[in-house]
């Protein structure tokens, strides 16, 4: 299964409170944070909320 690296660009402030657990539940928390997920629609899913904090990076295996 592929990966993909999540990295918050943005910071949480000022965002709702929907956003901020969805950057929470994906492991990050501040910006320049990384956490390497599956590729999966529930991960997409999640990453389509905060597309505009977050920057997306395939990872080979």
């Amino acid at each position: 299964m592929n990966k993909l690296k999540v990295t918050q660009i943005r910071s949480i402030i000022d965002r709702s409170k929907k956003q901020k657990l969805t950057i929470e539940a994906l492991g990050l928390g501040r910006p320049n944070y990384s956490n390497i997920l599956p590729d999966n629609p529930q991960t997409r899913g999640m990453l389509e909320v905060v597309k505009h904090l977050v920057k997306v990076e395939q990872v080979a295996n």
